[in-house]
C-alpha cells in the first residue's frame, strides 16, 4: 500500500521527465519546481536548515501535510533531495538537498533579491539581502558548506 500511494507522484514526476513541454531550459525548470510550494520547501531544507516533516510544516506558508508529502516525493524522484531515517529517532525522517538541489541556491537567492527589492513589505530580513546583493558568493558557499556530511 506505501508504494501504491507514490504512483500517482512517480507518474506526474516521470512524465514531465520524459515528455518536456519543450527543451527551453526555463520551461525544464518549470516543469521541476515550478508550482507554488516547491521553491519554499526547497528553501526551508536550504537556507531555513530545516531536515523533518513537521519542521517543514511551520513554515508561515501554511502547506498541507498532503501537497508537503506530494512535494518531498517528488523533489526526491528528481534527485534534488534525499531522505533517510534519523538515527536519534528511526521513527523519523530526515530530508536533505543533495549537490544538485544545492545548485538551484543561486537562482532562488536572486529570486530572494528581486522579490525583496519589489515588495515594500519583504519579510525578509535586510541583513540577509544586503547580503545577498553585497557577498552573494561567500554567502553561497557558506550556505553549502553547512550542508556538507562531518568530515568532508
Amino acid at each position: 500500500m506505501q508504494f501504491a500511494s507514490y504512483l500517482p507522484s512517480l507518474i506526474l514526476v516521470n512524465d514531465a521527465v520524459k515528455n518536456p513541454r519543450s527543451h527551453c531550459p526555463i520551461a525544464y525548470g518549470l516543469d521541476i519546481v515550478g508550482d507554488r510550494w516547491t521553491l519554499l520547501v526547497l528553501r526551508d531544507l536550504i537556507i531555513a536548515r530545516k531536515r523533518h516533516f513537521r519542521d517543514l510544516l511551520t513554515s508561515p506558508e501554511a502547506i498541507a501535510t498532503n501537497i508537503l508529502t506530494d512535494r518531498l516525493k517528488q523533489l526526491e524522484a528528481h534527485g534534488l533531495i534525499t531522505r533517510r531515517r534519523d538515527p536519534g529517532n528511526a521513527r523519523q525522517l530526515i530530508y536533505a538537498p543533495t549537490a544538485k538541489g544545492l545548485d538551484l541556491l543561486p537562482m532562488m537567492l536572486e529570486l530572494a533579491r528581486w522579490a525583496a527589492s519589489h515588495d515594500p513589505e519583504t519579510a525578509a530580513p535586510r541583513e540577509f539581502i544586503c547580503r545577498v546583493s553585497q557577498q552573494r558568493e561567500a554567502l553561497i558557499a557558506e550556505i553549502r558548506a553547512a550542508h556538507e556530511p562531518a568530515g568532508n
